[in-house]
């Protein structure tokens, strides 16, 4: 079902085993199948085969399908991939018909359909998850929105946050991703089948009833790019390495706020050391961080391998799917894992809370002056005049004197010691986005709210 009678000799068997790619693309027998279904159809439309062929055909791909369903189908020598090994075992099946089914088909329009039909599945299927992780992440941050904790830029002490800001500012870029791959979607579902091997179909056949038959939102425009088109697995392969260094960033942070003991994670999603018995190792955090390394490569890669390809299909563009499959059961498990690791994390009020130091509260001093009328280029200085001043004698900024800040600038007046709540510091940042809790709350809503069109 492959060569055919071109070839005289045998194929060498090292040759068989490097050229092979059923070890790989039997995850889409169903793809397969049903592509093949869909095809039947549309000869028996057109009249190369009779309706009474078309129903032989598609009854004996139903008795194919229930055999990859309940574990029973025999991969045999010479089933190079999943479309000679499901046409080999209808023609047994179905007899001689079994052969009409690849009239006018190649397997380079076949393999294009199937791999554009289970790359849509695994694409909304994610879709699932992200939206069970933003809506868990989501409802557990609106648990613990009264925490207060250590916003940082440059890793050194910014200003006071709500821990729920903190991990809604990991949220909305998995929100981000959730909508690209809500883009990339209706360009990956695109039907390119009745392409042919790269010229188009001999026999009239119906490309857009094929498209409506399998789902497809469209059929592809050329059926020369139709059959070399891997731009929606390239796509998919930058956007998982986009998700991926989302995810990275997010358990980093988790492991510096681990290592505070600001954040205790769930021994679920720990392990301990072979030696040390006080260890308690964040695997999970580090398992996503590096996964993110990998995605990239796979990007890279297969952007690399489809740099130099002339038209139309080449053998090269076998490599797809490791690429493809590889990357689609990462980001499921990494979801899966991020998920749980969120759900089961015990933020420490106590330990946040000592994170925080009154000069993370210098801007807000700035900003008392502000509301005095004084330009903030001035108050900047005259803050920064104050956090000296404190470092110089050696103690807290807060602890500084009205004198000592009079001297400074005679507009500090009595109210000026009200600067030192890190709650009211918190609650100014009501504007949208803040780290205010009218603010916060609106993020988690609308972030629940998006999770549920997914």
């Amino acid at each position: 079902f492959g060569a055919g009678g071109r070839f005289k000799g045998g194929t060498d068997p090292v040759m068989e085993k490097f050229n092979e790619s059923i070890s790989v693309d039997q995850r889409m027998w169903d793809q397969d199948i049903r592509g093949s279904v869909a095809y039947a159809k549309g000869i028996v439309k057109v009249g190369i085969i009779t309706e009474e062929e078309g129903n032989t055909l598609i009854e004996g791909l139903g008795k194919v399908a229930k055999e990859w369903a309940d574990g029973t189908f025999e991969i045999k020598p010479g089933d190079e991939d999943i479309h000679t090994a499901n046409e080999r075992r209808l023609t047994e099946i179905v007899g001689p018909v079994g052969g009409k089914l690849h009239t006018g088909r190649s397997r380079n329009d076949q393999v294009a359909t199937d791999t554009r039909l289970w790359a849509v599945e695994a694409e909304r299927d994610i879709l699932k998850d992200m939206a069970t992780l933003l809506r868990a992440a989501s409802e557990y941050a609106r648990e613990h929105i009264d925490i207060l904790m250590a916003g940082y830029t440059h890793l050194q002490p910014g200003q006071p946050i709500r821990f729920s800001h903190w991990l809604l500012s990991h949220l909305t870029p998995l929100a981000r991703d959730a909508q690209r791959l809500q883009e990339i979607i209706p360009r990956t579902n695109q039907c390119p089948l009745g392409s042919g091997a790269l010229a188009g179909n001999a026999f009239g056949v119906d490309r857009e009833f094929l498209a409506k038959e399998l789902g497809f939102d469209g059929v592809t425009p050329n059926s020369l790019d139709s059959v070399c088109d891997r731009d929606f697995i390239v796509e998919f392969l930058m956007w998982s390495t986009l998700l991926c260094t989302h995810l990275s960033q997010f358990a980093e942070d988790v492991i510096i706020n681990n290592l505070l003991r600001g954040i205790e994670m769930d021994d679920a999603y720990a392990t301990g050391s072979s030696l040390m018995p006080q260890k308690k190792n964040p695997d999970a955090l580090e398992l996503l961080r590096g996964k993110a390394g990998s995605a990239l490569g796979r990007a890279v890669g297969f952007t690399a391998t489809l740099k130099g390809l002339p038209r139309a299909y080449n053998k090269d563009l076998q490599e797809d799917k490791i690429n493809l499959f590889t990357s689609v059961d990462s980001v499921k498990d990494c979801l899966a894992i991020a998920t749980g690791v969120i759900v089961t994390m015990k933020p420490n009020p106590e330990m946040l809370m000592k994170a925080l130091c009154p000069e993370m509260l210098a801007t807000d001093l700035a900003d008392y002056l502000v509301r005095k009328g004084v330009p903030f280029r001035e108050t900047h200085h005259i803050s920064g005049a104050c956090v000296r001043l404190a470092e110089e004698k050696k103690v807290s900024i807060n602890t500084l004197t009205l004198e000592e800040l009079q001297n400074i600038d005679s507009r500090f007046g009595e109210d000026v010691m009200k600067v030192w709540d890190y709650e009211v510091s918190v609650e100014r940042k009501s504007s949208i986005g803040g780290t205010g809790k009218s603010s916060v709350t609106k993020q988690i809503d609308d972030i629940i709210a998006f999770a549920d069109t997914l």
